[in-house]
């Protein structure tokens, strides 16, 4: 199925969007105010060790203190070179799961944390997931760099195909070519390395070899806590995680990120150089596909469905609830079969919105009950089916008698709802208002898109809004601000309103 991917670059914010068939599938967003610290790498200092826990809390120059269990500190720095197959390994927007390895060898490891690690010790740890809520970031000492075909794992020998490569001449292939490189760390080859030739994983894992011993002679060299390699930019992560075959186009609103675009993939994937397009309409990038109509869809706590059926998605700190219902849809024949068309389109729907919400954790899906069992079988059945397009490693549990379905799927990051909004000041956290960034941004865009350029006689613009956002956009957003008056050509100006809920805002021509 042919894809795009909608690379939207502003002053404060980058948005980066995959779509297939003209549909929204992936959505990732990152702002320079509250960048990803996933896969970055630091030397960290022990600051306090928690037995009963079983887990440390470490420094690694942040705000605040980031979190270490036992199960994520490696105990030996050489386990043997496994060349068994990891069912177990997949792959989300950005990484694969290359902590599965590790999680699965320590629920043996029977070291307590306080004989592993000792307060005031300096470790050098990664980011495996940024910090969410009140807690921190939390840490792994299982450093792994991603590259386009691979993952490489520089503390531990270790071999592993993407569980979606299933053919077995491949995999014997691939697994023959790793071994052959013979590197010094662990290799887990990677959905993409399907069909790859043998020079591009040798260079692939050459120059991860390279990157991790600088990255170790860094930690050696440097005395205090702090940051010793970055990841690579959002929309760079993005090509090099999303990149295939069925890529047609790659859309970049930015002249500047367009050059380095295509460097970036002229170095690391030539062939698809000539599918990097600068974008260079008035109309905004996403309003190709109404990408920002999907995204306000999805913000919003209730989905209706195409039959008039609808869902409910709550998401608390470590649980997000679904809850289905007809809704409208009052059927045709009997009970029993309107019920079972409500759940099947319900299905397709909430695989799109824990994809597009980024939602994580335990995942609760309350169908409507079904009499039936072969027709709970259905529904289970296309859930199954439906969530294999779903980059995050996903597991259902089970659909109880009462049709409640118990899932995980993998958090790393924040969920858009929680990038997006903020909690209420309002209803004193009770629910969201969207940030002063995302009103300031719905703004801007709405003068990219609504202002007729030849209309020369209104020279000015005058936003009327809360003061709170008034602020944002002078402290925070000017160069933006400036950017749209260059692209606009003409002068912006923000009037307070007193009275205005801090969402409200109206744009005045003079």
């Amino acid at each position: 199925m042919s894809a795009e991917i909608l690379i939207n670059v502003r002053p404060g914010e980058t948005r980066v969007a995959y779509v297939e068939a003209g549909t929204l599938i992936d959505l990732k967003i990152e702002r320079k105010t509250s960048p990803t610290l996933v896969g970055s790498i630091h030397r960290g200092k022990v600051i306090r060790v928690l037995p009963g826990m079983q887990a440390a809390f470490v420094d690694i120059g942040l705000e605040k203190a980031a979190f270490l269990y036992v199960g994520d500190i490696r105990e030996d720095f050489d386990e043997g070179f496994q060349e068994e197959r990891d069912e177990n390994l997949d792959e989300n927007l950005d990484l694969i799961d290359e902590q599965e390895p590790f999680k699965r060898n320590s629920s043996v490891i029977k070291t307590p944390i306080q004989d592993l690690i000792n307060e005031g010790q300096h470790i050098l740890v990664q980011v495996a997931k940024d910090p969410m809520g009140t807690k921190g970031a939390r840490l792994t000492t299982h450093v792994s760099l991603p590259g386009r075909f691979i993952v490489y794992l520089p503390t531990i020998r270790h071999l592993g195909i993407s569980r979606k490569i299933e053919n077995e001449q491949e995999r014997d292939r691939l697994k023959a070519i790793v071994q052959k490189a013979n590197p010094s760390g662990g290799v887990i080859v990677r959905t993409a390395g399907e069909a790859a030739s043998d020079e591009s994983l040798k260079t692939d894992i050459e120059y991860l070899d390279r990157l991790s011993k600088e990255i170790f002679k860094n930690y050696e060299k440097r005395k205090s806590t702090g940051l010793l390699h970055q990841e690579i930019d959002v929309e760079l992560r993005a090509l090099r995680d999303l990149m295939n075959e069925d890529v047609i186009t790659v859309w970049v609103d930015d002249l500047e990120s367009h050059k380095r675009v295509e460097k970036f993939v002229g170095q690391l994937m030539p062939k698809y150089k000539q599918n990097i397009v600068h974008y260079q309409e008035s109309k905004p990038l996403f309003d190709m596909y109404e990408i920002d109509l999907e995204i306000s869809r999805s913000m919003d706590r209730k989905i209706w469905l195409k039959s008039g059926g609808y869902i409910v998605i709550d998401e608390a700190e470590a649980l997000v609830v679904v809850d289905v219902n007809t809704g409208k849809f009052v059927g045709k024949r009997d009970l029993e079969e309107t019920i079972l068309k409500t759940n099947l389109e319900s299905v397709k729907e909430i695989a799109h919105q824990l994809r597009i919400r980024n939602c994580g954790g335990i995942i609760i899906i309350d169908f409507i009950d079904m009499e039936k069992e072969s027709n709970r079988e259905k529904v289970l059945a296309l859930l199954g089916e439906e969530l294999k397009s779903d980059r995050a490693r996903t597991n259902i549990i089970s659909m109880s008698p009462l049709g409640l379905v118990e899932m995980t799927r993998k958090r790393i990051r924040p969920s858009m709802i929680k990038t997006l909004c903020e909690p209420c000041s309002y209803c004193e956290g009770k629910g969201f208002v969207k940030r002063k960034s995302t009103i300031a941004g719905e703004i801007f865009r709405e003068l990219e898109r609504d202002l007729n350029p030849n209309d020369r006689k209104k020279v000015t613009v005058v936003i009327h809004c809360h003061a709170e956002v008034v602020d944002w956009v002078y402290e925070v957003e000017s160069e933006t601000l400036s950017f749209i008056e260059k692209k606009i050509g003409r002068s912006v100006a923000f009037k307070i309103e007193p009275g205005y809920h801090v969402e409200q805002y109206e744009i005045f021509y003079i």
